[in-house]
């Protein structure tokens, strides 16, 4: 496929001016950054088109001949005289991204400023129980965190001093080192990106200008978190540096085990035991909800692992007004520790029940006769 007019791709005249096309470039590089469009290869794909017009029509030689010869004319290799597309004007594609994420622009002599830049995310861990991830709640937790000194101010000088700006970057906090046609933009070796030297620190924070601590914070968890649901704490997270914006807090729930239900989505199931004469007989049970005890009809001749739902008492979506079910699994409970009357009794209903086995047994019958059929 061939490649567009450069100008088009920039969406400038043919006779824009140097800083129409860094303009240019600067909108349509923010908008197609990959760091701003993960996971698109469409915009990853624009954004390589965009780099690339702009490195051909920053550099006025470039430029010159794409005017006369087109894209041959800065093909390396068509042989015409652009050549080494992707190296020149790095200098300003430094300057550029600095705009874009935050850095500033360093190296002596330059009009900069120090490296800005946002603190990291934090994760806790918050363990909570069923009834309170249905219900809703509210946490208090302890993270670490930091504070300016209380004996600098922040500043990281000694009281009755001041930071003097460092002598290696000029204040810009970034240096820039260039060899042949590459310049590579670093963060200074000597104030490490803060464009400050201090040459008395303070003894509290030992230069430092913060003291590590530990910060409280309420925590409101909405009803219906699920196992590994995220909490965002804007701008709990580290402190930024040089100024920047603190990153977030993301407090991740985890559902501890629980004695009788346990979660799916936002059903619930849990075991429900009757005796051998419920189970035969039916009746009634009493079993407990979140809400409280709730009775269930059990229908006679009932078996081992009949699902009865309770509707609407399971647990709310989190994002909504509806609520799950609560799911009964039966499990009929053999008896123990029969007494001599006991045993008789069911002595005499085993031998009645034997007399029609196909009407009193009939899974009993079934597998016999299944096993009758796999010997024969």
């Amino acid at each position: 496929m061939s490649k567009r007019d450069f100008y088009d791709v920039l969406g400038i005249n043919r006779d824009a001016s140097e800083d129409d096309i860094k303009k240019a470039y600067r909108k349509l590089a923010m908008k197609y950054h990959p760091d701003r469009n993960p996971d698109s290869k469409e915009a990853e794909e624009k954004f390589k088109e965009v780099k690339e017009a702009y490195e051909i029509l920053s550099d006025s030689q470039k430029r010159s001949a794409y005017d006369q010869f087109g894209h041959a004319g800065v093909d390396p290799q068509a042989g015409g005289g652009g050549g080494g597309a992707g190296f020149g004007g790095f200098g300003d594609f430094a300057d550029i991204f600095s705009d874009i994420f935050g850095g500033g622009r360093g190296g002596a002599g330059g009009g900069g400023r120090s490296n800005v830049y946002r603190g990291a995310d934090l994760r806790y861990n918050l363990d909570i129980s069923l009834e309170e991830a249905a219900r809703g709640c509210e946490k208090q937790i302890r993270i670490p965190s930091h504070e300016d000194c209380d004996v600098c101010h922040g500043t990281g000088a000694k009281p009755g001093t001041q930071p003097k700006t460092c002598s290696t970057c000029g204040g810009h906090g970034q240096v820039r080192m260039s060899q042949g046609f590459f310049s590579i933009q670093q963060t200074c070796p000597t104030c490490h990106g803060t464009g400050k030297q201090i040459s008395d620190p303070c003894t509290s924070c030992h230069g430092a200008g913060q003291k590590k601590t530990n910060k409280t914070l309420n925590v409101k968890i909405p009803a219906g978190v699920d196992e590994g649901d995220r909490i965002r704490l804007s701008g709990e997270g580290e402190p930024g540096q040089n100024g920047g914006p603190s990153g977030d807090l993301y407090v991740v729930t985890h559902i501890k085990q629980h004695a009788v239900f346990q979660r799916d989505g936002m059903d619930l199931h849990c075991e429900m035991p009757i005796s051998f004469a419920t189970a035969a007989l039916g009746g009634e049970v009493e079993i407990p909800t979140l809400d409280g005890m709730a009775k269930v009809k059990i229908a006679a001749e009932t078996q081992s692992g009949r699902v009865y739902r309770l509707r609407g008492k399971g647990v709310k979506a989190v994002r909504g007004t509806d609520y799950g079910d609560l799911h009964c699994h039966v499990v009929v409970e053999t008896p123990v520790k029969l007494t001599e009357r006991q045993r008789e009794l069911l002595r005499e209903f085993e031998a009645i029940s034997q007399g029609d086995v196909a009407m009193h047994n009939p899974r009993s019958k079934s597998f016999m006769d299944k096993l009758r059929d796999f010997f024969e």
